[in-house]
C-alpha cells in the first residue's frame, strides 16, 4: 500500500500548490482521495487521469472537492483523444444531496457509501467517523489486509479518534492551525491535538496535513514533538509514505 500526497493545503491552495488531494495504491489499483483546488494539475506529474480507478470523498467543502469538475471535463476529454468509454466512479456521502448528485456526469458516477458499514474499494476496506466540522464530513481507516491508514479529513479534536486511529500504521491529521490557536469552531486541530491521537493511538507515523499558509509550518512539527516520540512529518506536494 503506497501513499503519495497531491494536495495538503487548508482553505485555498498557496502559490503553486493544491489543497486536500491524497493518492493510495495497492498492486495496479489507485484510489483518489479528496480532489481539492489544483489537484488535477499536480496528479497529472505522476498519473494519467485514465488511470484512476476510483474517488472518493470526506465532504463537500471546496478545498476537498474544488477539481471534481475539472476531473469530469478531463474524463469526457479523454472519451474522444483515445476512446475511452469507462466510468469513474466517485464516492461520497449522501447527506449534502445537492453536492451529490453533481458527482455523477457524462463519464462520472456518484456512488453513496453508508457511513455505518464497511466499504469496499478494490483492495481496500474502508470504516467512517463522523467528524466535528461545519457540515458532514467523514474521517476514514483504510486497511488492505495488512496495513492502516487513518486520514481524519477535517475535523477538531474528538476522543473517538484515539480508538478509530489506534495502532494505525500512518495517520494522517487536520493541521490547520498551530498549538496557541483554538481551532475548534472552525472545525479543524491545532498540531498539539494531532500528536495527541497519534500518542495515545499508539500510530506508527504522523502526517501533519491541511496546513495553514501563514507562519512557519516546520513549527507545526516541532509543537508536536513535544507530545508524540513517533515519527513526524509535514506533508508537502508528492512526499510518500508505503510499505
Amino acid at each position: 500500500m503506497k501513499l503519495t500526497v497531491i494536495g495538503y493545503w487548508g482553505g485555498f491552495p498557496a502559490a503553486d500548490g493544491a489543497t486536500s488531494a491524497y493518492l493510495l495504491e495497492k498492486g495496479d489499483f489507485t484510489l483518489l482521495i479528496d480532489v481539492g483546488s489544483g489537484a488535477l494539475s499536480k496528479l497529472q506529474k505522476i498519473k494519467h487521469v485514465l488511470d484512476i480507478d476510483a474517488v472518493i470523498l470526506s465532504h463537500y467543502h471546496q478545498d476537498h472537492i474544488a477539481d471534481i469538475g475539472v476531473l469530469q471535463y478531463a474524463w469526457l476529454v479523454q472519451s474522444y483523444v483515445v476512446g475511452n468509454k469507462d466510468v469513474l466512479p466517485i464516492y461520497a456521502h449522501t447527506e449534502d444531496k445537492e453536492g451529490f448528485e453533481k458527482l455523477t456526469h457524462e463519464y462520472t458516477e456518484g456512488i453513496a457509501y453508508d457511513p455505518n458499514e464497511t466499504l469496499t474499494i478494490g483492495p481496500f476496506s474502508i470504516t467512517f467517523l463522523k467528524t466535528k466540522h461545519p457540515v458532514p464530513c467523514y474521517g476514514m481507516r483504510i486497511t488492505d489486509g495488512e496495513h492502516v491508514l487513518v486520514y481524519t479529513a477535517d475535523t477538531s479534536y474528538q476522543e473517538e479518534w484515539v480508538s478509530f486511529s489506534k495502532d494505525a500504521d500512518v495517520l494522517i491529521t487536520d493541521c490547520n492551525f498551530y498549538e496557541d490557536q483554538d481551532g475548534s469552531k472552525a472545525g479543524h486541530m491545532t498540531s498539539v491535538e494531532g500528536a495527541t491521537i497519534a500518542k495515545e493511538a499508539n500510530v506508527k507515523e504522523l502526517i501533519l496535513s491541511h496546513l495553514p499558509q501563514y507562519r512557519d509550518t516546520e513549527d507545526l512539527v516541532k509543537q508536536a514533538s513535544k507530545i508524540f516520540n513517533g515519527k513526524i512529518r509535514l506533508a508537502k506536494e508528492g512526499l510518500t509514505w508505503g510499505i
